[in-house]
């Protein structure tokens, strides 16, 4: 049976080395983030202004992918469901994820986030299913309070520049050892869905990527607009946001049986770690 254990040993060492070496070297460092059950009073209302989560939104991106020198199209679509899953006591509310490369599905998703009395929207666990020319191939899922997993911080209530890094989540079993640090707050910038001001940069990295990092945009009120990398991201991705929907009742209707069948799927497929959880409703 799955529990909520303590970190090994090995894992605290391999993250404080982890965290010396990729963020800021400052007293306020945390391998983890303070995870307290008792403050999410409202966690499926997400206002939070950075990452707004209203069901029925749906944020299409499109870019690329360099790839051993070779650019590949990229396109990420991200809609906000109605339904909501019951983790470690609390509720989250549920994203579906579809990722293509060169037109072709090669990962969906479920994704999990709670905002806190804070405002603090924390990544509860990912469900990804990783496909090569429409055959499924791995599910590195990873769910606070499974397998040594922990959430992290999605979105800060009030993120600033010169602050310490955080933890995006901690999955060791499947390398999700992501961390964001507020690079900068720029005046403005324009994408295919309009020009916004007021950009959040967050600079993201993670163990297995040392020296590589992604760069996100948020704009107020509607969250991630672009995305691009720096340092010796081998992945060179590169995004904006191109569409910026709010989806009818049949089209949200049809998000949720996606979302409801790519569950099932979890289901059957992840025997040590989903199949442990509460089904979505």
């Amino acid at each position: 049976m799955r529990r909520f254990p303590a970190v090994s040993l090995v894992v605290a060492l391999f993250v404080m080395i982890f965290v010396s070496a990729c963020g800021p070297k400052t007293p306020e460092d945390k391998v983890f983030e303070d995870f307290k059950t008792a403050k999410f009073d409202s966690s499926t209302v997400v206002d939070n202004e950075w990452m707004p989560l209203k069901p029925g939104t749906q944020l299409v991106f499109e870019g690329e992918t360099i790839e051993n020198g070779v650019s590949v199209p990229h396109r990420i679509v991200i809609t906000v469901t109605d339904l909501t899953k019951v983790i470690s006591g609390i509720h989250s509310v549920v994203t579906w994820d579809q990722d293509f490369s060169d037109g072709q599905l090669v990962e969906a998703e479920l994704a999990f986030f709670a905002q806190d009395n804070d405002g603090n929207i924390w990544r509860m666990g990912e469900y990804p299913e990783e496909y090569v020319d429409g055959k499924f191939i791995d599910n590195p899922t990873w769910i606070h309070g499974l397998d040594n997993a922990l959430a992290g911080i999605a979105m800060q209530a009030d993120p600033q520049p010169n602050t310490p890094d955080y933890a995006e989540g901690w999955g060791p079993e499947v390398d999700w050892t992501d961390r964001g640090l507020v690079d900068q707050i720029a005046p403005e910038i324009c994408v295919a869905t309009g020009c916004y001001k007021n950009i959040l940069i967050v600079k993201e990295t993670s163990a297995t990527e040392v020296g590589a990092f992604q760069l996100k945009y948020y704009a107020p009120g509607v969250g991630n607009i672009k995305v691009d990398w720096t340092g010796t991201d081998k992945t060179q991705e590169t995004l904006e946001l191109i569409e910026y929907n709010q989806l009818s009742p049949d089209q949200l209707a049809e998000v949720r049986m996606k979302a409801l069948e790519l569950e099932k799927s979890a289901y059957e497929k992840s025997k040590d770690v989903y199949v442990n959880t509460e089904p979505m409703e």
